[in-house]
């Protein structure tokens, strides 16, 4: 076994292949190639294929959720409601791979998935509660407000994942000034007398 190998060092291998070629791609057989060892070698530091999944689920979710913070960090309203599709979106341009790796369908909680589920379902409820502390600044009905995180989480991933894509690409304006309307456009319907 390779001296220094831990599961964070397999995971952040992973993490780092997920953006080059792509998180579907990622295979055991391809971390242990790009470490220099067999593959038998990690299952000492991750439980199979799944598990790794995962795990790098789990750090990206936790990597974005440190991005978030501090791109919505004293920001109210509009001006949070931006930063938190700005993050999404920076996020998505520097780790494509990362990024899809948040989408990993996980078991429900409860269910034994192992470490690495446990640690993705807790980095996505911070996400959760990151999105909860943004709407204090709205006068959401207590009833709502899991309609509206999954209002702004559909609109946020599917908005950095297409413009990640380039399927804005083709035209004008940029993309930054459709993110400026979105947020607008989500804080209007937001306040007291919006849509909402």
């Amino acid at each position: 076994m390779r001296r220094g190998l831990t599961a964070d060092v397999v995971v952040r291998t992973g993490a780092d292949l997920a953006d080059e070629v792509g998180f579907d791609a990622v295979t055991l057989a391809a971390v242990a190639r790009r470490l220099d060892v067999r593959t038998p070698s990690l299952y000492s530091h991750v439980a199979g294929s799944d598990d790794l999944a995962a795990r790098i689920c789990a750090l990206a979710l936790e990597e974005l959720a440190d991005v978030v913070s501090a791109a919505v960090a004293g920001r109210s309203g509009g001006a949070a409601v931006l930063g938190l599709l700005d993050a999404h979106g920076e996020y998505a341009r520097r780790h494509p791979g990362r990024y899809a790796a948040t989408r990993l369908r996980l078991p429900a909680e409860g269910s034994t998935g192992g470490a690495g589920v446990e640690a993705a379902l807790a980095a996505g409820r911070r996400h959760a509660d990151l999105l909860r502390a943004l709407l204090r600044g709205y006068d959401v009905p207590s009833g709502d407000e899991v309609h509206v995180i999954r209002l702004l989480g559909s609109v946020v991933l599917g908005f950095a994942t297409l413009d990640v894509a380039g399927a804005f690409a083709h035209s004008e304006p940029p993309s930054q000034e459709s993110r400026r309307f979105i947020a607008e456009a989500l804080d209007a319907m937001l306040r007291p007398g919006g849509a909402a």
